[in-house]
């Protein structure tokens, strides 16, 4: 299967981990597509491969226009940019433990060579373990923490997971591509936790002919709670000083959007909608026994714990 992925270094590392996200589906307060980015851009993290495009996207189906084809822009009959589909594997780390993060756009077909081809390539780098990200919208309270949900593909992980605050999905319908992914990862004996976190999506109004309604579309606050875990579970030390100040920032500001939907439309009683809503609501916070998260930036992935 060596031929669906491209490697220009095969990073040596004691621990290898492995986070991935995609532009799909599942990607409420932009967890899978954003959070990815965010921590290449913070870390620092070198492009190290990469899953080859062929096969895996459409470029038209007849009677559509632009539906399925990439965008490109051109200047004087010249291309300035062509948008392409990417699945691309960041590296960081040293000797000791080392961080991959994958960012890709979900498979339009054939996602059985697909899933073949990932996690081929997470064994090819030697990673024991893949935490997947996702997000899913639904009403819970904005300020508190947010629920995190998993699945996993072996049996002995439970236990484990159990130590993180997380739900255990019992979710029956579509799949999505980081479930789809764990059902290959169990055949070929590799570990892979699907995270969904739940951010917060509101209706106000009932109607269908003025419907108010309020999502966030980058939930600091849930990249914050999910990243805490991963630090936890894989023994980073990803410095998260920054995404917890853009977390308060969000809770101020939701807290003005609902303060001024109040005042501009106080018959849709939203400050009774979320007081309903928090009184309803049970939240599962992470105490872990440790803090490996505020170790020093200059020791940003130095030790993996034991």
């Amino acid at each position: 299967m060596d031929e669906l992925f491209n490697f220009q270094e095969i990073p040596k590392a004691r621990k290898m981990a492995l986070i991935a996200g995609w532009r799909q589906w599942a990607d409420a307060g932009s967890i899978s597509s954003a959070l990815p980015q965010y921590l290449i851009d913070q870390t620092g993290a070198r492009k190290i491969g990469e899953l080859k495009p062929y096969s895996f996207y459409i470029f038209q189906v007849p009677g559509t226009h632009h539906m399925f084809r990439p965008i490109i822009q051109l200047e004087e009959g010249y291309r300035q940019t062509l948008e392409k589909k990417r699945n691309e594997f960041y590296y960081v780390g040293n000797e000791e433990g080392g961080l991959i993060i994958f960012l890709g756009d979900e498979p339009q077909i054939n996602v059985e060579q697909y899933a073949e081809a990932f996690c081929d390539a997470c064994l090819t780098l030697g990673v024991q373990r893949v935490a997947a990200l996702g997000g899913v919208y639904g009403a819970m309270p904005y300020d508190r923490d947010r629920r995190v949900s998993c699945v996993y593909s072996q049996p002995d992980m439970k236990a484990s997971l159990e130590e993180l605050a997380v739900q255990f999905s019992n979710y029956e319908g579509g799949a999505t591509i980081g479930t789809f992914l764990v059902d290959r990862a169990e055949e070929v004996g590799l570990e892979f936790v699907d995270f969904y976190v739940f951010v917060p999506a509101y209706n106000f109004s009932q109607s269908a002919v003025e419907p108010q309604g309020l999502s966030i579309e980058n939930d600091f606050k849930a990249w914050y709670d999910v990243m805490r875990r991963l630090n936890h579970m894989f023994g980073l030390s990803v410095d998260l000083a920054d995404l917890q100040q853009r977390s308060d920032q969000l809770l101020s500001s939701m807290d003005n959007k609902i303060d001024a939907l109040e005042q501009e439309m106080p018959q849709l009683d939203v400050r009774g909608f979320m007081e309903r809503l928090d009184d309803e609501f049970t939240e599962e916070p992470f105490l872990p026994l440790g803090n490996v998260w505020t170790d020093e930036l200059d020791d940003l992935f130095g030790e993996f714990d034991e």
